[in-house]
């Protein structure tokens, strides 16, 4: 198998925009003043090993409840296409959970990071792309995650609420294309 510099950076991009932790960070900066700071490292891990496990077993998951790879990638697809229309229109579409007793685990890692879109969506790539570039698009998402876990203070101060603003609204965009794209190629499958 020749390697696809190209596949990789679109799978990247479309969990980086799906994660959106650039426009989590006023959410994540509040919860770290709310908790007294934010674990980084196992935050980072444990929702990295939540996206690698249902990576690898999500399809026996789908099989269990009777559904096929493209079935679920147009749903990943609708679901990713409501997430970008709530990036780039500023709406709240799905709500999150306030709950910070346990904040490494819930919120942060699960929904922030790792939430029911990031794990729709890998389902929805695997119907286009390898396994291995999803793999190593976790991968990267990780370490970007990581860094801005680490790094939020400077970045809220860095980018300022227009920065943040613009940045959301470009990866929705973004979003809303690949969600279209997922969509027609999969729903030719349907009736077959």
């Amino acid at each position: 198998m020749q390697f696809e510099y190209d596949k990789l950076i679109t799978v990247t991009f479309t969990l980086f925009a799906v994660i959106d932790v650039l426009g989590s960070i006023p959410l994540l900066v509040s919860l770290k003043e709310k908790m007294g700071g934010i674990r980084t490292l196992p935050a980072t891990l444990i929702s990295g090993a939540l996206m690698i496990i249902f990576l690898l077993i999500g399809k026996q998951f789908l099989a269990i409840m009777s559904l096929d790879i493209h079935s679920f990638a147009v749903g990943g697809s609708i679901v990713m296409f409501l997430l970008g229309l709530e990036m780039v229109l500023g709406l709240e579409i799905f709500k999150s959970e306030n709950d910070i007793r346990s904040g490494t685990i819930v919120p942060i890692a699960f929904p922030i990071i790792a939430g029911s879109g990031t794990l729709t969506t890998i389902m929805s790539l695997k119907a286009n792309y390898d396994q291995l570039y999803i793999f190593l698009g976790i991968l990267l998402n990780l370490l970007f995650v990581y860094i801005v876990l680490h790094s939020l203070k400077w970045i809220e101060r860095a980018l300022g609420p227009a920065g943040l603003l613009a940045i959301r609204k470009f990866f929705g965009v973004i979003l809303l294309a690949i969600a279209v794209k997922i969509f027609s190629t999969n729903i030719g499958s349907f009736g077959k």
